[in-house]
């Protein structure tokens, strides 16, 4: 081998020792090689201890084509030795539940070994056949002068050759075969002579042979070498590897044509074989990821090299984990099985390629497709065999999917083919394959080039978010909290806005989203909140009413923190913003998963002073239990209450109002608040109308653009602080009434 094979000390591990005396065993009870057991070990356990590390990645898969090599140079040329020594193998490695890579690992070592082997035997064979090429051309050469000696050393050489031998004319008929080559073929002794070799030439089969024929009977070039398939006198195929030479008279004219040939069948079904097992999924039997790309770009390249139509539909199981969860990965691997075979003989008589692209999704390759129509319809026989019961241990499980589909012209605006254009078109139907899971699962969604854009914008903006935080991007503007009973400024809620580098201005609707899927959003959540409480606090040492509430965002999941409270209480410290004054606004669908920790935050927060309001209040399970239940001081009306379906309209002349949506249920709501001890925040306020019903209904402060736009900090900085109270506002006065009250257990 290239590299040394070090001898295996005692406390190497069972795993290589026990390898190679399982191997030597093998080899000797089928009286492979004749050499001491000695010998025998001393070669199988070098190459059991390298084939262990390529297998479990500590050597590269090139090592493997060297133990292949060693085993010819151990003469253990049957091809028998090779089928042993990997079944040998395939028992050692053969484990319940096999990792996926280390099964990738072994049938790539496998692979190695068998490459290296025939690599190795078919150089030996090459040297095997010019010694005898060479020897029958000198004994036929030297029959002339010595006919006697030259006959007798030929026919031993033809007769007892391993390879097949066959002389023929320049005319192609055959003068001469040995045995092995009539036995190769099927035949008796006598039965190829006189026959021609053209009689055995598929006009099919392997197109290039024909040119070097005839090539060689006329004389241009001198031999030539070819894998070739024949098939026997009983109709099995047999695959050879054939090496003609062609022999000149002494003038240099092509006189005779000699052909050698090895039987190589066996490599060929090992090589398919193994070619199967790198292009099939192991689980499910289907095309992998690897050979579904293959067909994917010969689809997309067309029969003539020109673009062709082409469709996918990616299919993601709905709720695979959970099978796996509760039934257990064997479990989860029957269903994937069924739905497997389900999809491929439902969906693969009509054409169409299914394979297994990894864990529990699949791709269906639809070629020559008519359109989205047709897509769709092939989607919708998929989600049908999906929908179908399997029954796994004696349950009956049901499954549904989501799938994507998209058709070449709307995945590959460039045109490309090939690898660039098959990568395209399948993150596009990746993408739409999610949009079908967030749109509600069990269901098809069709790729959209304005939604991908806008997916890819966002995807980019996330990236950005971190060096925006960094460089300041981030800031405030604040909006006025009015007391509807006399029009005085309460307090303000700071909103947050992204100016990006390029000049792009995006509400907290874009980016909010992104920092918590990105996980940003606890530092963007204490930056912004340490930069409104420093605002304020500016405020009121300006000459700003001490009873300003300022109220800021907060995520569930900045709340989810162990050391939540405890950022909060040092940016108040920080900055010397008292917690009374601060008011944190949740979401209700954020309150309403608030369990454990962030629960027991909103306690250590209350008990600090720090004020809880929900926020868009109605959007959600509008459940009232937690109002009790949770330490809530503020109910924030969302706005839907108020500008109604249709739209606000001003509504000044005492009429009927018409831009408040169920009154009825306002002031319920209202009612029901201020009987908790709660206060009430309205939203979107838009116009006088609102803004007198809402007073009407009890509504204590209301927020919107007819009471106060929301403006960067200088710009309250001046209404909070100008002298007299800010006209555009109303007079200021302290925070509304006295706080919900609390046990001592709050």
């Amino acid at each position: 081998m290239a590299k040394p094979v070090p001898v295996l000390p005692g406390g190497q591990g069972p795993g290589p020792s026990a390898l190679a005396d399982a191997w030597v065993r093998a080899i000797e009870a089928r009286n492979f090689v004749s050499a001491a057991r000695a010998d025998l070990y001393a070669v199988l356990s070098g190459a059991a201890w390298w084939f262990t590390a390529v297998v479990e990645g500590r050597a590269e898969e090139a090592i493997a084509e060297e133990v292949g090599a060693e085993l010819v140079a151990a003469h253990l040329t049957d091809p028998a030795a090779l089928r042993c020594s990997i079944d040998v193998l395939a028992q050692h490695f053969a484990g319940p539940t096999p990792d996926p890579e280390r099964l990738r690992r072994w049938t790539a070592a496998v692979g190695a070994l068998s490459t290296g082997y025939a690599r190795t035997l078919r150089d030996r064979t090459r040297l095997e056949q010019e010694r005898i090429s060479s020897a029958a051309f000198a004994a036929r050469a030297a029959a002339e002068d010595a006919r006697w000696q030259s006959e007798a050393r030929y026919g031993v050489v033809f007769e007892s050759s391993v390879l097949g031998i066959s002389v023929a004319d320049t005319e192609g008929r055959i003068l001469e075969a040995n045995r092995t080559l009539t036995a190769m073929l099927g035949y008796r002794p006598g039965d190829l002579v006189g026959r021609s070799v053209f009689e055995f030439i598929h006009p099919e089969d392997t197109p290039e042979m024909w040119p070097q024929i005839e090539a060689m009977l006329a004389g241009r070039i001198g031999h030539a070498r070819m894998e070739k398939s024949y098939f026997r006198a009983d109709g099995d195929q047999v695959w050879t590897e054939l090496t003609v030479s062609l022999v000149r008279s002494p003038d240099g004219e092509p006189r005779y044509v000699v052909a050698m040939v090895s039987d190589v069948t066996e490599r060929r079904r090992l090589q398919s074989r193994l070619r199967h097992q790198a292009e099939h999924d192991p689980l499910t039997g289907l095309p992998n990821r690897s050979l579904f790309f293959t067909r994917l770009e010969s689809a997309l390249a067309g029969p003539y090299g020109s673009p062709a139509p082409v469709g996918v539909c990616y299919l993601d199981l709905d709720g695979f984990k959970a099978v796996n969860d509760t039934l257990g990965h064997d479990a989860g691997d029957q269903l994937l099985r069924t739905v497997a075979h389900r999809l491929d003989a439902e969906l693969r008589p009509a054409g169409h390629t299914v394979a297994r692209m990894g864990g529990d999704e699949f791709v269906v390759l639809v070629e020559r497709c008519a359109g989205v129509e047709q897509l769709t319809a092939v989607a919708e026989q998929a989600l049908a065999v999906v929908r179908r019961p399997v029954h796994v241990r004696g349950r009956e499980v049901v499954v549904s999917a989501s799938i994507g589909i998209v058709d070449r012209p709307f995945a590959v605006g460039s045109g490309a083919v090939g690898a660039e254009g098959a990568a395209e078109l399948m993150q596009a139907a990746d993408t739409t394959m999610y949009w079908a899971k967030r749109d509600g699962r069990d269901r098809i969604a069709v790729f959209d080039p304005a939604r991908h854009a806008n997916d890819v914008h966002l995807f980019e903006l996330a990236g950005r978010m971190p060096g925006a935080l960094e460089r300041g991007e981030f800031r405030l503007e604040y909006q006025p909290l009015v007391s509807l009973h006399d029009g005085s400024v309460v307090g303000v809620e700071a909103l947050a806005r992204w100016r990006t580098a390029d000049g792009e201005r995006l509400g907290p609707d874009v980016f909010i989203p992104l920092a918590e899927q990105t996980g940003l959003i606890v530092p963007l959540g204490l930056h912004l909140l340490e930069r409104a409480c420093t605002d304020a606090r500016s405020w009121v040492d300006a000459g700003a009413d001490a009873g300003l509430v300022l109220s800021v965002n907060v995520a569930g999941q900045q709340l989810r923190r162990p050391d939540a409270v405890a950022r909060i209480a040092d940016v108040l410290e920080r900055t010397g913003w008292p917690a009374s004054s601060l008011q944190l606004e949740l979401t209700e669908s954020d309150l309403m998963s608030a369990a454990g920790r962030p629960v027991q935050a909103l306690e250590e927060l209350s008990r600090l002073g720090v004020r809880i309001a929900i926020d868009d209040f109605g959007t959600g399970y509008s459940n009232l239990v937690y109002l009790h239940r949770l330490p809530v001081d503020v109910l924030k009306l969302a706005g839907s209450f108020v500008t109604g379906r249709g739209g606000a309209s001003p509504d000044d002349d005492g009429g009927p109002p018409r831009d408040v949506d169920s009154p009825v249920i306002l002031s319920a709501m209202i009612e029901l608040a201020h009987t908790l001890g709660l206060s009430v925040v309205a939203e979107s306020v838009e116009t006088e109308g609102q803004a007198r019903r809402l007073h009407q209904l009890g509504c204590d402060v209301g927020q919107g653009w007819h009471l106060g736009c929301p403006v960067p900090a200088a710009e309250i900085a001046a209404r909070l602080t100008a002298p007299g109270g800010d006209p555009g506002l109303g007079p200021r006065r302290p925070a509304p009434g006295p706080r919900r009250g609390r046990s001592p257990s709050r």
